[in-house]
């Protein structure tokens, strides 16, 4: 880690800059703004913020290291973060290295973002981070995946973990749509429309009638015809959406966040009735929470709720969707999930925050929990001090960019120690 007299702060002022895309971590954020600018806040010990150091930083800080290389998407896993660059054809990854979930072919934490050299020239669609693994969907509809693989949630047919992404031979000749990733299962839709599910299936959370895992993905078959449209992983529970907007859920639901009106799990996909009249445009799984964004700006939030990240007020859990406000009824665009907070844009070019903000990751300057949305003044247009936004210059001989495995060890996650995962605090 750098010295503090090592990192030189200037501040970016000029031409408001949109913010186009926000993801969420365990506990940090980071989102893509016009012009190919990269943010990110919130926790950092384990460099997932890529500052080249391991400092939180309670407001967004423009992620220097990315400037140039034409960033066109970004993705939180728990602690280690994704960006690619369509031009450059290049994946980059940083953060926590164990298990291998960045992809580099060792377990090295990596403080600055580095190229995957095994995604090098691949055309992108999309990228998913789960707890401690990755996928990456080509253009093509091939899909590469790395990092942990206990249950099988790589989808190799295998329980050893990959250093590198390996492409998922399973599904050759199906053309992938998207991926989601969780703790420690993973999901799939296909272009066709049809549902996939592999990994940890403990809960049910793969959607196949049974708590088996699955080392290859595996065809849902209870969708009644309904042809699936997109799909999005919680920890150990997962939400998808049909073509005509209904809203499926399934896996675990301790703390209500399958939003059917109880506790219970389900082994299936199970349509949520209370937004049976809404058309769902988007949809985010946390922890142990969940987020739908209606077609006409409305979101909704459920599940556990101790720090506030449904957004409604309150910190008692929610088994059903309940609305979540914002100032002068802005309609939301997007929403993403972190383990404990959540992220929202609204039409209105405005950013907002809630849930836990221990470290940082709400971007408001401080470590206060919030149960409603709160702006972040620097990425919004509405910020009460215009666009201000540090940016962190590291000394490249001063910085450390690789951390080895043995000079931190991770903490591997036990039922003991309530499911615990990364080196965090999880309560």
């Amino acid at each position: 880690m750098a010295a503090e007299e090592d990192v030189r702060m200037t501040e970016v002022t000029g031409p408001f800059r949109q913010v186009l895309f926000i993801s969420a971590g365990a506990s940090h954020s980071i989102a893509l703004l016009s012009g190919n600018i990269v943010c990110s806040w919130g926790r950092g010990e384990d460099g997932q913020l890529g500052h080249g150091d391991a400092e939180d930083r309670l407001s967004p800080t423009r992620l220097s290291a990315l400037d140039g290389l034409d960033i066109i998407s970004v993705t939180c896993g728990a602690d280690h973060t994704t960006a690619y660059s369509l031009s450059c054809t290049e994946v980059y990854s940083w953060g926590w290295g164990d298990f291998g979930r960045l992809g580099h072919g060792n377990f090295s934490d990596l403080f600055t973002p580095q190229p995957i050299k095994a995604l090098h020239g691949l055309r992108i669609k999309q990228i998913a981070c789960g707890d401690s693994h990755c996928l990456a969907v080509t253009m093509e509809g091939e899909v590469q995946s790395w990092g942990r693989n206990q249950n099988g949630q790589l989808g190799l047919g295998s329980t050893e973990d990959s250093l590198v992404p390996q492409k998922i031979q399973a599904f050759q000749g199906i053309s992938i749509k998207m991926v989601a990733a969780g703790a420690e299962h993973t999901a799939a839709v296909s272009e066709e429309g049809a549902l996939y599910g592999w990994g940890w299936g403990r809960y049910g959370n793969l959607g196949l009638g049974d708590r088996n895992d699955r080392l290859v993905p595996e065809k849902v078959s209870t969708l009644n015809g309904e042809k699936m449209n997109m799909v999005a992983c919680g920890w150990r529970h997962t939400i998808s959406v049909s073509d005509t907007g209904r809203l499926y859920t399934y896996g675990w639901s301790k703390y209500g966040q399958l939003g059917h009106g109880d506790f219970e799990d389900h082994l299936v996909p199970h349509k949520v009735e209370s937004l049976a009249d809404s058309f769902i445009k988007q949809i985010a799984g946390g922890w142990r929470h969940t987020m739908a964004l209606t077609s006409d700006g409305k979101l909704y939030g459920w599940g556990w709720n101790k720090f506030g990240q449904v957004g409604v007020g309150d910190n008692a859990d929610h088994c059903s969707p309940v609305l979540v406000k914002f100032p002068h009824e802005q309609k939301v665009v997007q929403v993403s999930c972190g383990w404990r907070h959540t992220l929202a844009i609204t039409e209105e070019k405005n950013v907002f925050s809630w849930g836990r903000g221990t470290n940082g990751q709400l971007g408001h300057g401080e470590s206060m929990d919030r149960n409603v949305p709160k702006i972040i003044e620097a990425l919004s247009v509405d910020g009460s001090s215009g666009q201000q936004i540090e940016s962190s210059k590291l000394d490249p001989l001063s910085g450390k960019t690789w951390v080895s495995p043995t000079e931190r060890y991770a903490i591997v996650p036990d039922e003991r120690t309530n499911g615990s995962f990364g080196k965090g605090e999880w309560g």
